[in-house]
């Protein structure tokens, strides 16, 4: 038997404006895209933005529906809604924040399960990592790779 472990880096950040420009611009979008989430029954608000490879920012924000589990996290809404925008272009990073009625929450939004595979999925079509800026009012963890937050993931191939 040989034991083994992951390991995972990430570097954090106290605020928004600690980051890059880039970085910095996606977080600003991604928190603009939270306005845009439908979620009379959580009221928990999610945005989320994906920065393309011909730079063009796409945001997306959680959905739900009554007909559970009929809705969908901002994470996917915004991948998709790029991958239908932009077809031909590779997906380079992705911003995540959450918020309970109106306010963000103080440790950073996490994805689910459902939203890191589709990541992986757009990160293996870009043939080069995507980042993940995971983003809370207390701090912000930034992944160089989806790797970093899916150890594992599921390749069909």
């Amino acid at each position: 038997m040989i034991q083994k472990e992951f390991k995972v880096s990430y570097t954090e950040y106290a605020s928004i404006e600690e980051l890059g420009p880039e970085d910095r611009e996606l977080a600003g979008a991604a928190i603009e895209a939270m306005t845009g989430a439908y979620a009379p029954y959580s009221h928990f608000h999610v945005g989320a933005a994906v920065r393309m490879s011909n730079g063009q920012i796409v945001r997306g924000a959680n959905q739900e529906n009554a007909a559970f589990p009929s809705g969908l996290c901002a994470e996917r809404t915004a991948m998709f809604a790029a991958g239908a925008k932009y077809p031909d272009k590779a997906m380079r990073s992705i911003a995540i924040v959450g918020g309970v009625f109106g306010r963000m929450t103080a440790e950073p939004a996490t994805p689910c399960g459902a939203c890191r595979q589709v990541m992986a999925q757009y990160q293996t079509k870009a043939g080069a990592p995507v980042s993940v800026i995971m983003i809370g009012a207390k701090r912000i963890w930034k992944f160089d790779k989806v790797d970093d937050i899916l150890p594992l993931i599921f390749d069909s191939i």
